[in-house]
């Protein structure tokens, strides 16, 4: 692995290698934003529409302008294009400013309270590009063609990496990069310092010692990383550096796209499920297509509705889902548990050429036999809307909307690594990789200088 002095890119990448390269990172200035907690967010992915008006009503600098950029009457271009001026325009005025020389940032997130429920700590910096086939950087999800066109056309028209991919490597052996994290973290003054609503605290260390960046690269060299969160960024990274190189542009920032490199055996990640809504199809007529399929089991009902039987049902749900594929469907105040799927419609309803440990997710039972062929549904119609890691959102939702919440189990890490190092993926949207990186803590821009 090659740490790059000048901020720059190699004018030849090395053909193989885990890389991260230091950068010129910009940041908001402090003195120009109401705090660091009101102008960062999540991940564009898990901000629901009406988070989106309270981070802006937070401070009108949030990021969130920039990573789900809004139509600006009066103005031409897309959406993208907005957020290009946006971008713009917030660097002409200093409300982010560029740090003076290129670094490797590291960032730790940890519980306000000091308690251990929360720490993850790793090293944001820009990720050489490498195809899934060459084996560094693995994926293990499957993308939709949708959201890596809309996350490429922002990264074109901003010509930056405005959050963070998150990427996962076993430094068991605790290596120079996991010492030095650990390091810089217990015993340096912080860049950045700010707790957000989920009193998380967020820091952020810059480190730009020639030495120590030698010591990380020489550590990093022959590691590979899992993508934990961020399989659209990196597939529409991919696209870009194409898109770049077909054009004749040769080398350059495009080679490159901005990551957090966590060491999974320092701080093993926390997997959540993800889970669906099914506007317009009512939990009894959910279940009653299932029963074709499924044992369907109506489970015991609370005081307080479904919101109150919900964490008792969750526990049913872990313990089915130990011997099998299961669901809970859930709304209109029901709850009732999915399992036992019948092998022999599961057997018909997977693709050709799968393994036995993807054919046996709850996932793939979910992604190939529930939806298509039992409700007879489909991600391009629009019916289905997607939840990170909340299965009580995901009940609100399904009120609000009449319809059904497709509570589904969490995978473990090891049934992530074994699905990818046997070089398949899984499903689309199966998994939630947490702590996830704050958006706007750092961005990266293609122009360095």
């Amino acid at each position: 692995m090659q740490i790059l002095p000048s901020g720059h890119e190699p004018a030849t990448p090395e053909p193989s290698g885990l890389a991260l390269a230091p950068f010129r990172g910009v940041r908001y200035a402090r003195n120009r934003v109401s705090g660091l907690a009101e102008v960062t967010s999540p991940p564009y992915d898990v901000i629901a529409h009406d988070k989106e008006d309270q981070l802006i009503e937070a401070d009108p600098h949030n990021v969130v302008r920039l990573i789900l950029p809004r139509r600006v009457p009066g103005q031409s271009g897309s959406v993208y294009d907005d957020a290009a001026r946006t971008l713009r325009a917030w660097q002409d005025e200093h409300i982010l400013r560029r740090d003076p020389e290129p670094a490797l940032y590291v960032y730790e997130q940890a519980s306000a309270d000091g308690t251990p429920e929360v720490l993850q700590r790793g090293l944001i910096g820009a990720l050489r590009l490498s195809p899934p086939e060459a084996g560094v950087v693995r994926p293990h999800e499957d993308v939709a063609p949708g959201p890596v066109a809309g996350r490429l056309q922002l990264m074109e028209a901003t010509q930056a990496n405005l959050e963070p991919i998150f990427l996962l490597h076993d430094g068991s052996a605790r290596g120079a990069s996991s010492r030095l994290v650990d390091e810089v973290a217990s015993g340096r003054p912080p860049l950045v310092d700010a707790v957000t609503r989920d009193q998380i605290r967020h820091r952020l260390w810059a480190i730009t010692d020639p030495a120590e960046l030698a010591a990380i690269a020489a550590d990093l060299a022959p590691r590979t990383a899992l993508i934990a969160d961020g399989h659209h960024r990196y597939a529409a990274y991919l696209k870009l550096q194409a898109r770049c190189r077909a054009a004749g542009a040769g080398t350059g920032p495009w080679d490159y796209g901005m990551a957090l490199l966590v060491d999974a055996a320092a701080y093993p990640p926390d997997i959540g499920a993800i889970h669906r809504v099914i506007a317009g199809l009512s939990p009894a007529a959910a279940a009653d297509l299932a029963r074709a399929a499924f044992t369907v089991r109506r489970l015991p009902s609370a005081p307080g509705g479904a919101a109150a039987a919900l964490p008792a049902a969750l526990d049913e749900l872990a313990d089915a889902a130990g011997k099998g594929p299961a669901f809970l469907l859930a709304g209109g105040g029901e709850i009732s548990l999915l399992s036992d799927p019948d092998p022999a419609q599961v057997d018909r309803a997977m693709p050709p050429g799968r393994s036995a440990r993807w054919r046996s997710l709850s996932a793939s039972v979910l992604q190939e036999l529930l939806i298509p062929r039992l409700w007879g549904l489909s991600d391009a119609n629009g019916a289905i809307r997607i939840v990170h890691n909340d299965a009580e959102q995901a009940l609100r939702e399904a009120d609000e909307t009449g319809g059904t919440a497709v509570i589904c189990p969490s995978m473990s890490t090891w049934e992530v690594y074994d699905v990818a190092a046997g070089g398949e993926r899984v499903p689309r949207k199966s998994t939630s990789f947490g702590p996830k990186p704050r958006t706007g803590l750092v961005i990266r821009t293609f122009a360095q200088s």
